[in-house]
């Protein structure tokens, strides 16, 4: 037979957590029940106060409690006479606590994807603020710091540049086209030439360095083999970027050429500079990056050239550090990489649960305190406590609502939380994001956790 769990929470949260567990039922090996203990928040019991009043069926083998609930569980298990687990903190994420989870950090540790972060426009910046550049970047997972030099004269300072960065402990590639500023930047320590074609493939044999080849005329590949084979030839290690183009200009072009480009050289090493594409869309960055990422997880190329100066794309190497992770798990497990991390998932959410209008009816009559439940579904905001449920789509028409009420429990503190928590759940209905009070909205990897204000000063209420 199945193991019994007994779940205990609130009135609140009695609904979702049995959809949950009825959705869950399927495909786990256990029974369970539900035990609706008399409080609304379920994150407000306490061990000692669950053990008072908990009272699971006889067959139960263990005691599921809310993961919120901090304290020692042993109390409880003392007097219920069976084992006890804390469970999520998120009731939704039920179906990965008992055994539906997605990868681990571990699973999702692999990858073979070089990500190469360009610093552009460098002459143009102190050497001071290259370096604290170069330091973010590593920091958000960029394997190598690409120097973006400028067309025309050669960069006299750029042997600096380069020293300075792997005195640092960078890895450097130098972006330019001039033999006379990529042969000192090579000699100070560049390990990687961007680029390399018609015009100073020459020169190239004698950097001793490896070197991404580009052809001379982009649609055609022109030049791409003849540069290629002389490369070759000198012994010169390589990688192939047949340049991708924006939207507008040739993108859908520049990936067949990719694909034609793997076709004719199977084993050769290649690049894609994605910048193209994301700094020149007005998008979001984040969903591009992981597309892109998967067109070179599944091609074989093994390095990435970006950057993040147009403001929407600020966080492109993080992202693409994520993204590379996540197809390298796809590619290998052969699966979409649906349900394998949140952590790109930041406009929306993956799943939202409204609670209802009757529910929260029915729960103004349960609450037997005043203080008030913030809640964000359906397009409006509502404010329920003992005995009032006000709703509206204006949070500033919600507060005038509430105010009308004559509250005797409103003070400056208190109005400054509800107005924080408003605006929060406004911003939640607008992008179709779940909301839940005192609680931060999810943004992905760019959440930033909040502290728990109403929850700390809040006592059980029965």
């Amino acid at each position: 037979m199945p193991d019994h769990l007994h779940f205990v929470t609130g009135r609140l949260a009695e609904h979702a957590l049995r959809e949950v567990l009825e959705r869950l039922r399927p495909s786990v090996d256990f029974d369970y029940s539900v035990e609706v203990l008399p409080i609304t928040v379920a994150a407000l019991m306490s061990p000692k106060w669950i053990a008072n009043r908990v009272h699971p069926p006889a067959d139960a083998r263990q005691i599921v409690v809310p993961g919120y609930c901090d304290g020692e569980l042993d109390i409880i298990k003392s007097v219920a006479g069976i084992p006890v687990i804390r469970g999520p903190k998120d009731l939704r994420t039920l179906p990965e606590f008992f055994g539906k989870r997605p990868p681990s950090e571990l699973e999702l540790s692999g990858y073979d994807i070089e990500i190469i972060a360009e610093i552009n426009h460098a002459p143009r910046l102190e050497l001071a603020a290259i370096l604290a550049e170069a330091e973010r970047l590593r920091s958000a997972g960029a394997d190598v710091i690409d120097v973006g030099c400028e067309p025309g004269d050669p960069w006299r300072d750029v042997g600096e540049c380069v020293k300075a960065l792997r005195g640092q402990g960078h890895r450097v590639s130098i972006d330019s086209l001039n033999p006379r500023e990529i042969a000192p930047a090579v000699r100070a320590g560049a390990e990687l030439v961007l680029s390399v074609n018609s015009t100073n493939r020459v020169a190239a044999c004698d950097w001793g360095c490896e070197v991404v080849v580009i052809p001379d005329d982009f649609a055609t590949l022109g030049q791409l083999d003849e540069t290629l084979e002389q490369l070759t030839s000198a012994g010169v290690p390589l990688r192939i970027d047949p340049i991708l183009e924006p939207v507008g200009c040739g993108f859908a072009n520049s990936l067949g050429r990719y694909l034609d480009v793997r076709r004719r050289y199977p084993e050769a090493e290649m690049l894609m500079g994605i910048g193209n594409i994301t700094e020149l869309t007005d998008a979001d960055s984040a969903a591009i990056n992981l597309l892109l990422l998967g067109i070179c997880q599944e091609l074989g190329i093994r390095s990435v050239l970006t950057t993040q100066v147009i403001h929407w794309a600020q966080t492109s190497v993080r992202e693409c550090d994520l993204a590379r992770r996540m197809v390298h798990y796809a590619v290998r497990q052969g699966i979409p990489p649906k349900h394998v991390s949140t952590d790109l998932v930041m406009l929306r959410d993956a799943a939202i649960q409204p609670h209802g209008n009757s529910k929260l009816d029915q729960l103004s009559h349960e609450i037997k305190d005043n203080n008030f439940r913030v809640f964000a579904e359906n397009g409006e905001l509502h404010l329920v406590s003992s005995g009032l449920h006000l709703n509206a789509n204006d949070p500033f028409l919600l507060f005038q609502k509430l105010m009308d009420t004559d509250p005797k429990n409103m003070d400056p503190a208190h109005a400054f939380y509800l107005g924080f928590e408003l605006s929060k759940g406004l911003t939640a209905e607008t992008l179709g994001k779940q909301y839940e009070q005192d609680q931060s909205l999810d943004w992905g990897f760019l959440t930033r956790p909040e502290s728990h204000h109403r929850l700390k000063r809040g006592k059980p209420d029965s």
